[in-house]
């Protein structure tokens, strides 16, 4: 994952951020990024004066990750740091692998699937008028 466009400030894609520019940048509360330090051994922002947390690139780019296995994928928090554990020494966790479409909903390969469908997108879009 990359952290270049989640920010939308002048300062370099290396430079250091707080906790408040990465919280506002991810959508997640400070105190949730303070309990992940807690719960996700490989989670270490550098600490300045004042215990104060500056976060670098890859420490930003492992939040996206844990936040994307507890939030888009349904980890539990043991089971995110198990998965984070057992990726290639070194590497990010390869994301999860997109959905492939099940050919056999693909456009015109049956024609009464294909029009059944279209009448429930038409109901649902109707119901959320």
């Amino acid at each position: 994952m990359t952290t270049d466009n989640i920010f939308n400030d002048n300062k370099d894609a290396a430079a250091f951020r707080t906790i408040g520019e990465v919280a506002k940048a991810l959508n997640i509360k400070p105190h949730v990024l303070r309990y992940w330090e807690e719960q996700f051994p490989m989670l270490k922002p550098v600490k300045r004066s004042g215990q104060r947390r500056y976060y670098r690139p890859e420490d930003v780019a492992l939040l996206q990750t844990i936040d994307r296995l507890l939030n888009r994928e349904g980890f539990t928090i043991k089971g995110a740091v198990r998965a984070l554990k057992s990726g290639p020494a070194g590497e990010e966790p390869v994301p999860a692998p997109v959905a492939q479409p099940d050919p056999r909903l693909e456009r015109g390969s049956n024609p009464e699937t294909v029009a059944r469908l279209k009448s429930i997108r038409k109901m649902l879009a109707d119901a959320l008028v």
